[in-house]
C-alpha cells in the first residue's frame, strides 16, 4: 500500500498532454494517453518520483497513472498550476470495487507534527482528480493518522477507498466531492475545518469500537463556509467487524459551530438513537451547531435524536454546499 503494461508517453509530452475523458463502467487497464506511468512497465516505480516529474509551471492538464500493485510510501502533491489527474488501473472505473492499486503507510501524530503530515496522500493542488486508487493508513488504534490530507478545493474522489482507525479523510479547504467511494473509520474519520464537501453514494465502513463518531466538523464561527453533507449513502460495520448497535453517532462538534447534514442516507442500528453527541462532558460545544437530517432510513435512522439537532424539511442542493458552477470541475458521471 506489480506486473501490468503500461503506455509511457516522454515527460515532455505528459506535461503538455491533457487526461483522456473515462467511459462509466469501463475497466482501465493501461495509462491514459499523455500520463505519467508508475508500476508495471512504466518508467516510474514510485507515485511520489512521478508526482516530483510533474511540472510546476506548466498550465496544461497533466495526469499519471498507477498499474496495480502496493505501494508502500507518503505521496505529497504540492500546488501545480495546472489541472492533475490521477488515475489507478481497475477493471472497472464506475466504483472501488474493483480496484488494484493501494497506496499505504502508517504514519500518526505520535511521530509527525501534525494531522496534514501523517496522511497517506497529502494533496496540496486545485483541480485534481483521483480514480480508482485505495488510500491507507495503518496506524490503527491511538493516534491520529489520516488517509488523506485533502488542502485545497476543486479535488474530487471518485471511485476510491480511504482506510483508516481515527481521522481517515481531513477534507481541509476549498469545495470538494467525494463520489462511489468508501471510507472506513471509527474516530471523527470525516473531520476538517474550512473545506465545503460533498459525499454522494459512498459506502461508510465503521470499525469495532466502544463508542465511535463518524464526522467531526471544525466550523468555528457562522462566517466560516465548513459544510459535509453526505447524500445517498449507506453506513454499516465494515466488513469482518462486529460492532454493537449504538456505539456510533454521525457526528460531534469539533468546533461550536459545526454544520454536517446526513440525507437520503440508510443507516444500519450502528448508529445511536441519539444521531449525535456533544464534543466532551464538559465541554460540550452544541450551542452553535447546524447538524441535520432528512428522509435518511433503516434502524439507525430512527430514535429521538439529540435536542441540538433538527430534522430537516428539504434536502440540502449539491449547488448549496459546491456552488453554482460545481459541473465545470466535477465529474458528473459519478453523481446519482
Amino acid at each position: 500500500m506489480l506486473a501490468s503494461l503500461a503506455f509511457v508517453l516522454s515527460l515532455a509530452a505528459a506535461a503538455v498532454a491533457a487526461p483522456a475523458s473515462l467511459v462509466p463502467r469501463a475497466g482501465r487497464p493501461t495509462a491514459p494517453a499523455g500520463c505519467l506511468a508508475v508500476g508495471g512497465s512504466g518508467k516510474y516505480k514510485t507515485v511520489q518520483s512521478a508526482v516530483d516529474a510533474l511540472s510546476a509551471s506548466s498550465t496544461a492538464a497533466q495526469c499519471v497513472f498507477i498499474a496495480k500493485g502496493t505501494y508502500k510510501e507518503q505521496v505529497f502533491v504540492k500546488a501545480l498550476k495546472s489541472a492533475l489527474t490521477i488515475y489507478g488501473e481497475t477493471a472497472d472505473t464506475s466504483s472501488f470495487s474493483a480496484n488494484t492499486v493501494t497506496i499505504t503507510q502508517g504514519k500518526s501524530q505520535s511521530d509527525s507534527p501534525n494531522n496534514d503530515a501523517t496522511a497517506t496522500l497529502r494533496a496540496w493542488t486545485t483541480n485534481l482528480k483521483v480514480y480508482n486508487i485505495n488510500l491507507v493508513n495503518t496506524r490503527g488504534q491511538g493516534s491520529q493518522a489520516l488517509a488523506l490530507s485533502a488542502n485545497a478545493g476543486k479535488q474530487g474522489y471518485y471511485g476510491c477507498q480511504f482506510k483508516g482507525y481515527q481521522d481517515t479523510i481531513l477534507a481541509q479547504d476549498g469545495v470538494q466531492v467525494y463520489a462511489k467511494s468508501y471510507i472506513e473509520g471509527a474516530t471523527d474519520f470525516i473531520f476538517g475545518q474550512k473545506a465545503k464537501a460533498w459525499f454522494e453514494n459512498v459506502n461508510i465502513g465503521v470499525l469495532a469500537a466502544s463508542q465511535g463518531y463518524i464526522t467531526a466538523s471544525g466550523r468555528e464561527s457562522a462566517s466560516n463556509p465548513s459544510y459535509y453533507v453526505i447524500n445517498n449513502s449507506r453506513i454499516a460495520a465494515a466488513s469482518g467487524n462486529s460492532v454493537k448497535a449504538g456505539v456510533y453517532y454521525l457526528g460531534r462538534p469539533w468546533q461550536k459551530f459545526a454544520r454536517v447534514v446526513f440525507q437520503n442516507t440508510s443507516m444500519t442500528n450502528v448508529i445511536n438513537a441519539a444521531g449525535w453527541r456533544i464534543w466532551n462532558t464538559g465541554d460540550e460545544r452544541t450551542s452553535n451547531v447546524e447538524f441535520g437530517e432528512y428522509a435518511n432510513s433503516g434502524d439507525g435512522s430512527k430514535g429521538t435524536r439529540a435536542k441540538f439537532a433538527k430534522k430537516l424539511s428539504a434536502a440540502v442542493s449539491i449547488s448549496t454546499v459546491l456552488g453554482s458552477d460545481y459541473k465545470s470541475w466535477v465529474d458528473t458521471s459519478y453523481l446519482s
